[in-house]
């Protein structure tokens, strides 16, 4: 077996690699043209040669020409970004005439005196199955309304001392270096302090926390708000720049912010700083050093 594989291997290289001779005659004088001395191998290699360099040509004219646009499947990303454009200002007219559509209908009701009709009011009660039901207070509930009368005082007092508990175990760090010049005053919706600094000085956050909201209005300037624990928030106002993002971490004493004079409302360089416990604002100088 060996030897037959032997002979069969010989047998092939050598018919790859005999010569043959290609000629070109004519066909009237039987001239001979041309001439070309060739070999099997020679002509696998050539044809190979010739296959790849169409296959190229052919994926090159595809990909870089227009003719890409007529295979199906093959889009082009120009008019796909058109037809999506085309597709919103179609759902943007849909919506402006089913706009249209309903307000013409209440027009034309109107004008056509056809008003929605009032609901009725329910009906008043003349099966009389209520009335030996007893109204009047007991003797307990009127002893319990007595003594809340005479003790209502004391009673809004210690309910003045609870809403702030746990706020006075907190150790507070003081926003910034400076000097208050407005107090806070509920009476004149002013929720805070004003703290005269100077300018280009760091706030720090008075309590380790998350920043919860950053941005900037036309009234208050830059803004920085910081959650902390006990449902405290703590809001700083009129900051030339903010170091902060929201979401970020921050711990006591870290720097957030840059005293500035921004907002309508500012008329000069300093710190509008707030604090706020279960949804309401507290004085900040009744836990913080100012």
């Amino acid at each position: 077996m060996p030897e037959d594989q032997n002979s069969k291997r010989q047998r092939l290289g050598a018919f790859l690699t005999s010569k043959y001779r290609l000629i070109l005659l004519n066909n009237t004088t039987f001239g001979e043209k041309l001439s070309i001395r060739v070999t099997p191998i020679t002509l696998i290699i050539g044809f190979l040669a010739i296959t790849i360099v169409m296959t190229t040509l052919v994926i090159s004219m595809i990909a870089f020409t227009p003719l890409r646009e007529y295979i199906p499947g093959y889009g082009d990303v120009t008019e796909r970004k058109q037809i999506l454009a085309l597709n919103l200002k179609a759902d943007s007219l849909e919506q402006t005439l089913d706009t249209r559509d309903t307000y013409m209908n209440s027009v034309l009701n109107v004008l056509n005196e056809k008003v929605e009709s009032k609901s009725e009011q329910p009906k008043k009660d003349t099966t009389g199955k209520y009335t030996t039901v007893n109204t009047n207070p007991s003797s307990t509930d009127i002893e319990f309304r007595s003594d809340y009368e005479h003790n209502k005082d004391k009673t809004i007092a210690g309910s003045a001392k609870l809403k702030y508990i746990g706020l006075s175990e907190l150790v507070f760090f003081t926003p910034v270096k400076g000097i208050v010049t407005s107090s806070f005053n509920l009476s004149e919706d002013h929720f805070g302090v004003d703290i005269v600094a100077r300018p280009e000085e760091t706030i720090k956050t008075v309590l380790d926390g998350a920043v919860i909201f950053t941005g900037f209005s036309a009234e208050d300037g830059n803004v920085i708000h910081v959650q902390h624990s006990n449902n405290l928030i703590s809001i700083y106002k009129h900051c030339s720049s903010l170091l902060k993002e929201t979401g970020d971490r921050v711990k006591s004493g870290e720097a957030i912010a840059v005293v500035g004079n921004s907002g309508e409302k500012s008329k000069g360089p300093h710190l509008h700083f707030e604090l706020w416990y279960n949804g309401s604002p507290i004085n900040p100088q009744e836990f913080i050093s100012l």
